[in-house]
């Protein structure tokens, strides 16, 4: 740890490895103002993860809003297309109420997105880069990975409306198997099918250990070649030596208009909810009129806050105290030499009682000497 880091709170440190982690791939940063007009989120509100948007009267007379999303304003200014991809990471502050919060917030949150063609290498990359940003927060984390396609191949078997498949899909969001049981009686679903549904929602383990399992559930070509996708990035992952901590499990869903393809949340030891998602969203891109795909996520940096940090039971190491005889520069050579042993230091004329230290010291004559 450098000398910077032990004077950083624990968030800003894994801002800064991130960003050194994202640049290490090749990505750049993007950088973007507070607000956009309103109509650009609200035609894709359902994208976004709040429905309450900030927004105020801009001087031309046009609606802006502070911005609740950064993934939305990164497609809209994209040039990135199917041979030329755009790898871009951010760290910016979003306008929105947290989960379970009544009241709006600015929430830092740092991420990439890989636009362009997304193929077996770019899903691997960012992936990968879910989990070193985990191991970077974490030395104990797990990455869960569902897969969009084959959920929606499972659904496709029920022959239902997609408001039923949403139901479903709800359910499985639970791992709730009463609730699959009982909307699939309602509808005339074929026990067997059933039962399948039920089992995929229960799946959790290693990928390695899942994918057989999940080989054995395939009904068509669509769950087939999603198999085939998340078999394949075990292997990639695999080669790596990154394969640690990597589970399957199908309860990790999202809109079903927007998502496709692999879907990922981190987590990390001592912090109840995930700290990490994101996944490929190709609809989303072609929506916005683009012509590529595209893959990425955010860490949730404001859930770091405080956390691994200890209390600091003191305000400084050494409180050192410096008479009017002591001159300028030995006050500054004595601070900075405790300063290298790696002490906090104050400098007073006397102590007020208001400092918390560890240890008192003063500036004489012969140099520094410790009294307390």
């Amino acid at each position: 740890m450098n000398g910077w880091d032990g004077q950083l709170k624990k968030e800003e440190q894994t801002i800064f490895r991130l960003r050194a982690l994202f640049e290490q791939y090749g990505y750049r940063r993007f950088k973007m103002s507070k607000f956009e007009e309103y109509d650009f989120y609200a035609e894709n509100r359902s994208f976004l993860t709040t429905k309450n948007i900030i927004t105020f009267q801009g001087l031309q007379g046009q609606l802006l809003a502070l911005k609740p999303d950064v993934t939305l304003s990164i497609i809209k200014h994209t040039k990135a297309n199917m041979t030329c991809p755009d790898r871009v990471y951010y760290h910016e502050n979003v306008y929105r109420a947290r989960k379970d919060d009544d009241e709006y917030k600015e929430i830092m949150q740092v991420g990439l997105e890989y636009i362009g063609e997304v193929d077996d290498y770019a899903i691997s990359e960012v992936v990968l880069l879910a989990k070193k940003s985990l191991d970077s927060i974490s030395t104990h984390s797990v990455l869960n990975v569902s897969h969009m396609g084959f959920l929606l191949g499972l659904l496709e078997e029920t022959g239902l409306g997609e408001a039923i498949q949403k139901k479903l899909l709800a359910c499985i969001s639970e791992k709730n198997p009463h609730g699959i049981a009982e909307i699939c009686t309602e509808y005339g679903i074929a026990e067997d099918l059933t039962t399948c549904i039920q089992k995929v929602a229960a799946l959790h383990g290693t990928l390695e250990d899942m994918l057989p399992i999940i080989w054995d559930l395939c009904r068509n070509d669509t769950m087939r070649k999603s198999a085939s996708e998340l078999e394949q990035l075990e292997q990639n992952l695999c080669a790596c030596i990154y394969q640690q901590g990597v589970h399957l499990d199908f309860s990790i869903v999202n809109d079903m208009d927007y998502y496709n393809g692999i879907m990922f949340q981190g987590f990390v030891d001592g912090i109840p909810t995930s700290v990490l998602s994101g996944g490929r969203y190709d609809n989303l891109v072609h929506k916005c009129g683009k012509q590529a795909d595209a893959v990425g996520f955010a860490v949730y940096v404001d859930m770091l806050e405080g956390y691994g940090e200890q209390e600091q039971t003191y305000d400084v190491d050494t409180l050192l105290l410096c008479d009017d005889t002591a001159d300028t520069i030995a006050k500054l050579r004595a601070v900075q030499m405790l300063q290298n042993m790696g002490l906090r230091v104050a400098v007073q004329k006397q102590d007020d009682g208001r400092l918390r230290y560890k240890q008192l010291c003063r500036l004489g004559e012969s140099g520094v000497e410790f009294i307390g």
